[in-house]
């Protein structure tokens, strides 16, 4: 019989339960920040979480700990912050709420894709390129405003949303047709 915390308590998994608490502790702080040095505080966080994100699937590869639970909870996970930080920041900045209803769009399509792909017995082998690359520049950015939170101006918010748009917008549209046409990168949950 295998021993099913090898599996789950695996440094990569406990990363990605790490970031997971990291949330609320970041909400807290930014909703009561009063002064440049609690957004420096928020920020900083922020970047620890990206930090384990991309440490955690290099240890998973390197040492052979992937597993099935690590390959949910890491967007799990990433999408669990994002969600809260572009919440937090539409409050302040409504841009951002266009943004926001991509970001719902993109990742409801991509949980009921993944559905009707496990119910036929296939998955994604893992993360999209393009999907990668919007969550590093949505991170960027979202930390940027964050930082910058007293001096950023409204012209620089919308040109990084725009960005984040973009970028995101491309990712979804790879994900569409990567489910759609049934490319390599689905594979039968056997072979995960």
């Amino acid at each position: 019989m295998k021993d099913w915390r090898k599996d789950i308590l695996t440094i990569p998994n406990l990363l990605s339960l790490f970031r997971l608490l990291m949330i609320p502790v970041y909400l807290v702080i930014y909703l009561r920040a009063d002064s440049p040095a609690d957004y420096t505080l928020a920020a900083a966080i922020l970047a620890v979480s990206c930090l384990t994100d991309m440490v955690d699937g290099q240890i998973a590869r390197r040492y052979n700990m992937i597993s099935t639970f690590g390959k949910l909870l890491d967007p799990v996970a990433d999408k669990a912050t994002q969600f809260s930080l572009l919440i937090c920041l539409a409050i302040e900045y409504p841009v951002l709420l266009s943004l926001l209803t991509l970001f719902i769009i993109k990742e409801g399509f991509q949980l009921i894709a993944m559905w009707i792909a496990y119910r036929h017995g296939k998955m994604l082998k893992g993360a999209l390129i393009s999907g990668k690359i919007s969550t590093a520049v949505l991170f960027l950015s979202l930390i940027a405003m964050v930082l910058l939170h007293d001096t950023i101006s409204t012209e620089a918010i919308k040109f990084l949303t725009c960005v984040d748009g973009v970028f995101m917008l491309i990712a979804f549209l790879h994900y569409v047709v990567t489910y759609w046409k049934k490319t390599p990168m689905i594979q039968d949950i056997n072979e995960a």
